[in-house]
This record gives C-alpha cells, structure tokens and sequence, in this order.
C-alpha cells in the first residue's frame, strides 16, 4: 500500500497541475485505498475542492465468508476550483411513482400531476405578494413565482383552480421533467460481465456507461479528456464518440495495441489520433526488442491488427498471436496465427509455425521478425500450400519483417474492408511505456504511427 501511495502521489501533482481551472478529477478505486487516497487528494487538491465521494455497484453479489459482500467500488470526485464544469445528471423515475403521481391526463391525453404553487418562508418581493385572492405570506410561505409568470402560467393553463377555497396548483407535465436527480450511490450501471458487447477481456475494463456519465457531467463537446491510466481505452473511445479531445496513457505498448485496435474497430479509421512512444523506424524496433522482448512482442502484433493470446509467459504453446475473421457475415470463423521473433532465425521455426497452423486448424501463419528470412526458411515456408478464400489464394506460411510492416506490407489475406474482423478478448497489460494523443483536427495517421 505504501508503494502504491508512493507511486500515486507524484503524479496527483502533475495531473493537478495541468488541469483547467474548469475541470475535474475522478480517482477510480476500491476501498481498501480509498480512504488513504482521500487523505492524498486532499493534501493535493485542497478538502474544500472536495465534491463527492461516489460508489459504484460494480457487481450484482459476492460471495464472501465471514463478512458483508464486497460489490462496490469508490471513485473520488474533486473539482481543479470552484469554477469546474458542470452539468447534472439525472435517472428516470421508477414506474411506480410515475403510476402514483402522474395518473391524470388532460384533453390532449398528457401525463401530469398538480405540485405546489408555494414554497416555505417569507419573501418581501414580487413572490410575497398576495395573488388573485390568495396571500402565501398568511401561512409563512411565498409564491415560487413572480406575479407576472404566474399570470403567464395561468394564461397558458398551467394553473389548475380546485371549486372553493382550495390554493391554486401549478400542472407539471410528465414530458417536461428531467427525472431524478443523480445522486452519489450508483446501481445503475452494470460491469462488463462475460456475455457484454463491449467485452474485451481486459482485466480492469469499466463499463462504457461509466465513462459517458462522468464525461457527461464534467465536460462540454470539445473539451479535452485526459485517461493517465487508460488500459483497454474505454475513456478515448467514449471521450471520441462524445466528440471530446482526448489524450491516453498507459505504460505499456499492449494496451496502445488494444486501444488501437479497439479505435479501429469502432470507428473504422475515422478517428484520426497520433501514437507517441512506439518504434516507428527499424532501429527503434530493434531498441525495443532488446530490451523488452514481450513488449517488441506486443507491438510488432499491433502492425497487423492481431492480438497477443492469452496464456501467460512462456506457455503460448508457439501461438504469440491471433487474428480473427470471418469471409463472409454468419460463415465460421477463421483465423491467421502468428509467431514473432526478434532474435537470431532458423529454418526450424517455419518447420514450428506450419505445426502450429495445423494444430489450430488456422488458414494461415505469419511469422514477423527483426531479421530478414533466410533462403532455408524461404524455401520451408514455399512449401507450405495454399489457402483459398472466396476472394483469391493465399499462401498459408507467409515471412514479413519488421521492415516490410513499417512499409506498408500487409498480410497475404482477404481484404479487410470486405470481412469482418473480430478483436476477440485481450490479455492482461505488462510491459513499456506508451502514449497515445488524439484526435488532432487536421492531422492524419501515418504508416508507423
């Protein structure tokens, strides 16, 4: 915990000292930390920019021995000044009350119910003034109204006068009420559980409904959203779809492969962003791969859209990656394999990879390297045969360099804008720092980045 309070602290500074006096800060956690996390953002951010401590029912039950089921979680809601944006948020009203109290429907057939034209305590304005009869003052209340918008109201009909004695009643329609105002106990927004649409299987994925309600209430269209921790990049992705600038970063070059792939997927190349901190030319992939190996790993998958499998280190049973897709919508699922190398070649490695391909009963092997093929493995991978698709032949043993992705080279397969591709679940994130920044107005991707 220590460790962790140690890491976090510093870079509460740095997110305190970019942001806008217009903006805010949630610290999404469980709480085991979250009462040690408050002491720190208010030490940072100052108590009296404290807003709301939220929690979240982020599980439906728990099974727990011995104590309470754990289901929610807590995130800390803490404005940069008093000027920080925004704009409530409100929850339908439950159908029972809406039965209770808007049981009556005038000509026209409108839900409505009859509120009070007063509120408590005395006013000495236009709202104290006795009105057609009636004095609010008598009884220690005053008008919510001034006297010229309730003749208004009244002209427009939406007064309702009881037979006798009895106050007058302002209409309230159904169709004009906001709902409830949103309060800090949220049990309204599902996890992603294992049969979600938006599931990736990345460990500490939130809901997108999540996302879109606290960029909702924090920030106008336009405005620039930061995610220092993105993971999977559910906040860009949100941040994008709400047409929010928006900046990512995550620490390692999994998560920039997930979150590219997941942008291209749901936007299909119309979020235009810029990757910073991946290799983008031959000597920096190099770099990578000899310091990181799981990383160049990573990242070279990315070129080609494939995601890294799921197994753990040193047990992907020579499987680094798979893409998936389908030829044709409702036909089977196919998919292409992937081995990456970064060190020194053999031709036993092609020998390995046709293995894999008929093993995984896959349509296809590609074998990504830092090194340029030898002709052994050439000649190995010629052999290999052929897949026939309903668009061409391909072959099933297919060599690519690093060199030949960050060309431009693609993968001998069906044509990507005519099938459709699944990004099926991703692996837990380790690994190097990488950033992402987007979307940039007038800018476009580029090969590499």
């Amino acid at each position: 915990m220590l460790a962790y309070l140690s890491m976090m602290a510093p870079r509460l500074v740095e997110l305190r000292r970019v942001l806008k006096p217009t903006g805010s800060i949630y610290l999404h956690c469980d709480p085991t930390a979250s009462h040690y996390l408050k002491m720190l953002m208010d030490a940072v951010f100052g108590p009296s920019c404290f807003l709301n401590e939220i929690a979240w029912k982020r599980t439906s039950a728990h099974s727990s021995a011995k104590r309470f089921g754990p289901v929610h979680d807590v995130l800390l809601f803490y404005g940069r000044s008093g000027a920080y944006t925004w704009r409530a948020q409100y929850q339908p009203h439950d159908p029972k009350y809406i039965r209770s109290h808007y049981g009556r429907l005038d000509a026209a057939g409108r839900p409505h119910t009859l509120s009070d034209l007063t509120a408590a305590g005395v006013r000495k304005g236009s709202s104290g003034l006795p009105w057609r009869g009636f004095d609010p003052a008598k009884k220690g209340n005053h008008w919510k109204f001034t006297i010229e918008n309730l003749e208004q109201l009244d002209r427009a009909g939406r007064i309702y006068w009881p037979s006798g004695t009895a106050w007058p009643r302002y209409i309230r329609y159904l169709d004009e009420v906001k709902g409830v105002p949103l309060q800090d106990v949220w049990t309204d927004l599902p996890p992603v559980n294992a049969k979600a649409a938006e599931r990736l299987g990345y460990p500490t994925q939130k809901p997108e409904a999540l996302l879109e309600r606290i960029i909702q209430a924090s920030s106008a269209p336009g405005d620039v959203v930061l995610d220092p921790f993105c993971g999977c990049g559910t906040a860009v992705v949100v941040a994008q779809n709400m047409g929010r600038q928006w900046i990512g970063i995550d620490i390692t070059s999994l998560a920039t492969t997930v979150i590219g792939n997941r942008l291209a997927n749901t936007f299909h190349g119309k979020a235009v962003y810029r990757t910073i901190g991946l290799p983008t030319t031959v000597e920096d992939a190099a770099t990578l791969a000899q310091e990181n190996p799981y990383d160049f790993q990573w990242w070279a998958l990315g070129l080609v859209g494939a995601r890294p499998v799921d197994e753990k280190r040193g047990a992907d049973r020579g499987v680094d990656g798979r893409l998936f897709f389908h030829e044709r919508i409702g036909e089977e699922t196919r998919q292409v394999v992937f081995s990456v190398k970064a060190g020194q070649l053999k031709a036993p490695f092609v020998r390995d990879l046709r293995g894999v391909v008929d093993r995984e009963e896959a349509q296809i092997g590609v074998l990504i390297s830092m090194d340029e093929p030898t002709r052994e493995m050439r000649k190995e991978a010629a052999t290999g045969g052929f897949y026939d698709s309903h668009w061409d032949r391909h072959s099933r043993i297919q060599l690519l360099t690093v060199g030949d992705l960050l060309d431009g080279k693609k993968i001998d397969m069906p044509p990507l804008e005519h099938v459709n591709v699944t990004y099926k679940r991703a692996p837990k994130a380790q690994g190097k720092k990488a950033e992402q920044i987007g979307p940039l107005p007038t800018a476009h991707a580029e090969p590499g980045e």
